[in-house]
């Protein structure tokens, strides 16, 4: 396999992928009270929406460089 198939797939994968998931959630963690042995954290759940335009986009790039990475 050429390298420029195998961005291509890699691509094709993940725009596959932010079309399913629509968004990246991650998780922080705070220390909110330390006094001695007690210790409290809170966490927050924090998101980045992905909009499917992105998804359509990695999809169509990675088919296209597909195709020329087997025409060559």
């Amino acid at each position: 396999m050429k390298p420029i198939t195998i961005v291509g797939a890699i691509l094709l994968a993940a725009g596959i992928l932010a079309l399913v998931y629509q968004g990246i959630s991650y998780t922080t963690s705070e220390e909110v009270v330390d006094i001695g042995p007690l210790e409290v954290r809170e966490q927050d759940t924090e998101s980045i929406p992905l909009p499917p335009i992105v998804g359509v986009i990695g999809i169509l790039a990675g088919v296209g460089l597909i195709v020329a990475g087997t025409r060559r």
